[in-house]
């Protein structure tokens, strides 16, 4: 059981001042009429039981005077009162349940928005790393309900102090011991209670992976990226499989936990009980024995029994509130990962445009999490406006260029430079803006397809002109075209009346995203390894004209791909082994060429339109 300290208090009572500022922030008005109604309902119980009293003797006393004016005045005052306050009692219990889901809707879409907001802000290297999404799944779970739930329970335990003390001065007067009784016999609950939500947040805690594994199954069996393969291999059963056997493992240490905590209850009430027997049994003695009314000693059960339940309920929102601060220390932990990549005080600004080129300078990287560097003291020159091709195998760290190019991540060591100033004097996003990217797998957008163009540069989603000029550009408009609704028409297959492409029809998509953003540095990874042979020849034809004033950087695999540009750098393990135009690499005989003539012996027929530097393995 995690120990408490001082430090950890100051911690918690930090992170909850946090907590009602947020709420604050999210939902203020909704916030101050939850806090009105609070007070009111706090009185109301203590108004009632009060006037049970009032009635009890009144009836006492009026039974056997007869029916007359005085005698109905007398009992009917007293019971029209306390018809008014359980009507109000009621009516204010429909206000509340408005009240909180107002201000439940708001905090939670608030607390999802600060989720969203850090995540897009932190570096890409926080994904690379399986303890973020430990603690992204931590949080997301927290964020929409715990600060709210706090926020309850701070208001129930602020309701039932209210209420007590109103119940504790109507008690006093039978007995100055009493209210002390009344903690000593809701103290095992609370314990059992405490004991429980220690155990329960370990056990929340060291299941993170499981339930996040637990996602990944259920994706497998239920998402449409992974049919094809789940069906023709028939894992279907051996993911439902490990669902179900993941599930019952959890369900079997959950209930486990439940059951010893419902043994502890059992035991608690029992003694909670006999305390009520033997203090009720007192009272009746008093009454016996004229010294109490029958109103006071419907006051006195209804005092202490609710007493009771309002102890046992400080205790529990304590706990409660104990408990929210456990799980929602993890929130916190999220919002408190600063990202590495970040803008300077005084972003130097961009080239425009840019005159000499794009530059790694004995850079060396290594992700997250790894002991073993992609670059190590790495150096390539893009010369402004040249297209620059980058092939190699697998794992040379040809798209962590990329990557560092984009300022994802920076290198522990070396530079990356535009017109000989360090990325890192720019501003991050200003940076980004100035590159259009196709990624090697792009996103499959939901949408239609004009929209899922247009969402390549955010300036100008409604320039038509300029998405079906992309379009032509990377081969896809004819296509487009030819859809039921043309460039209206919703893509995928998430919604209704949707239409789904071919891998080599996405591709062209993306491609014509990348074109639609007129950036100046242009890079291509993979930019064909999706299309037919048709498609990539009608491509390549144009693709001078599509390059044309931009520096481009082409990772690709194709040789048909590579020739066209201006130079080519063959990679292999975070290295340039070799450098030069098509002619020149063919010329020297090395790596390149001979890949190139055994793909070429491959085919047969002297064209190597799907010739692969895997080869060079």
């Amino acid at each position: 059981m995690p120990e408490v300290t001082p430090r950890k208090v100051r911690s918690y009572a930090r992170h909850f001042g946090e907590v009602l500022r947020m709420i604050w922030a999210a939902a203020r008005w909704w916030t101050v009429a939850w806090a009105a109604l609070l007070v009111v309902q706090g009185v109301l119980p203590a108004a009632t039981v009060y006037l049970t009293k009032v009635l009890v003797d009144a009836v006492a006393e009026a039974a056997g005077a007869g029916v007359s004016p005085d005698v109905l005045r007398q009992v009917l005052w007293p019971a029209a009162l306390m018809g008014g306050v359980l009507v109000l009692t009621q009516t204010l219990k429909s206000i509340v349940e408005w009240v909180r889901t107002g201000q439940a809707e708001h905090v939670e879409d608030y607390m999802q928005r600060l989720v969203h907001e850090h995540a897009l802000a932190l570096d890409i290297g926080f994904y690379e790393t399986p303890d973020y999404y430990d603690l992204l799944k931590r949080a997301s779970e927290n964020a929409s309900r715990r600060p709210l739930s706090l926020l309850e329970n701070l208001g129930t335990f602020l309701q039932s102090c209210i209420t007590l003390v109103a119940m504790g001065a109507m008690l006093i007067p039978y007995g100055w011991w009493l209210p002390f009784v009344l903690l000593l016999s809701v103290l095992p609950a609370f314990y059992v209670v405490y004991r429980h939500n220690q155990r329960y947040h370990d056990w929340w805690e060291d299941t993170t992976t499981d339930r996040r594994r637990l996602s990944y199954y259920d994706a497998l069996i239920t998402k449409p990226w992974y049919v094809h393969e789940v069906r023709l291999y028939g894992l279907g059963d051996v993911f439902k499989d490990a669902y179900q056997d993941l599930r019952r493992r959890l369900r079997g240490e959950r209930l486990d936990l439940l059951g010893a905590q419902a043994r502890g209850k059992a035991g608690a009430a029992l003694l909670t009980l006999l305390v009520t027997g033997g203090v009720l049994a007192w009272m009746g003695l008093r009454v016996l024995r004229g010294t109490a009314t029958l109103g006071d000693l419907a006051l006195f059960y209804q005092a202490f029994n609710m007493g009771q339940g309002l102890f046992r309920g400080l205790l529990s929102n304590l706990n409660a509130i104990y408990a929210g601060l456990l799980f929602i220390e993890h929130l916190f932990a999220f919002l408190d990962l600063e990202p590495a990549v970040t803008d300077p005080d005084e972003p130097a600004p961009l080239p425009e445009p840019l005159r000499q080129g794009i530059r790694f300078q004995n850079v060396t990287f290594r992700y997250p999490g790894s002991d073993q560097p992609v670059l190590d003291g790495f150096s390539l020159d893009v010369p402004a406006g040249q297209t620059v091709a980058l092939v190699g195998s697998n794992g040379a760290g040809k798209t962590t260029l990329t990557k560092l190019l984009c300022r994802f991540y920076d290198p522990e060591a070396g530079h990356v430079e535009l017109d000989g100033v360090d990325l890192r004097q720019f501003s991050v996003r200003a940076l980004q803006r100035r590159i259009t990217v196709l990624f090697q797998f792009p996103i499959r957008f939901q949408e239609k397809a004009s929209r899922s163009i247009a969402i390549g540069d955010l300036t100008a989603l409604d320039d038509e002109d300029a998405i079906k000029q992309a379009a032509r550009g990377a081969g896809a408009h004819a296509m487009i075209e030819r859809l039921p609704r043309g460039y209206d028409t919703m893509l995928g297959r998430l919604f209704d009346r949707a239409v789904n492409l071919s891998g080599g029809q996405w591709q062209r998509l993306a491609l014509a995203r990348a074109f639609y953003r007129d950036a100046p540095i242009l890079i291509l990874d993979e930019p064909t390894s999706m299309m037919d042979s048709w498609a990539e020849h009608a491509w390549l034809n144009r693709f001078h004209e599509l390059v044309q004033d931009r520096t481009a950087l082409i990772i690709t695999h194709r040789f048909t791909t590579a020739m066209r540009a201006d130079v080519i750098h063959v990679m292999e393990e975070g290295e340039i082994i070799e450098s030069g135009t098509h002619e020149e690499l063919m010329a020297r005989g090395g790596r390149y060429a001979t890949s190139w003539r055994a793909q070429i012996d491959a085919t047969g027929n002297g064209v190597a339109s799907d010739a692969s530097v895997d080869s060079m393995r």
